[in-house]
C-alpha cells in the first residue's frame, strides 16, 4: 500500500515561512568551499541543495530539480546564506529597478527553444 501522506512544506523549514535575505527567482546559487558535508547537516534539504549547486542553478531551478516549493527553497537557501554557505549571485537591474535588456532577451531566447 503507498502512502498518501505529505509533510507539509513549512515542516521542512521549522515553521519559518519567510526568509530573512531577499532571493529573486533567477538569482544564481553556488555552494562554496564552507559548505562540506558538516556543515550540511541541519537537514536532508540542505544537504540537497548543497550538493546540487555544486554547479550553478537558479533559485527556480533548485526549487524545481528538488520538487520543492519555491518559499521552502528560499527560506532553506536564505538559511545557507545566513551561514556563509552560499554565494548568491544576484542579476543586473536596469537603472530604472527592471529587469535589465540582458535578461530579457536570455528569457526570450529560451522561450523561442521551447
Amino acid at each position: 500500500m503507498v502512502s498518501t501522506l505529505r509533510v507539509r512544506p513549512y515542516t521542512r523549514t521549522g515553521g519559518r515561512t519567510r526568509s530573512t535575505t531577499a532571493l529573486a527567482i533567477e538569482a544564481i546559487v553556488t555552494t562554496n568551499d564552507r559548505a562540506d558535508r558538516d556543515a550540511l547537516t541541519s537537514t536532508a534539504e540542505h544537504r540537497a541543495i548543497g550538493d546540487l549547486c555544486r554547479l550553478p542553478h537558479s533559485v527556480a531551478e533548485v526549487a524545481a530539480r528538488l520538487s520543492l516549493p519555491l518559499g521552502v527553497v528560499r527560506v532553506l537557501l536564505s538559511d545557507m546564506s545566513d551561514l556563509a554557505l552560499i554565494n548568491v549571485h544576484e542579476g543586473e537591474d536596469s537603472p530604472d529597478g527592471g529587469p535589465s535588456l540582458a535578461l530579457m532577451e536570455r528569457v526570450l531566447l529560451g522561450l523561442r527553444r521551447i
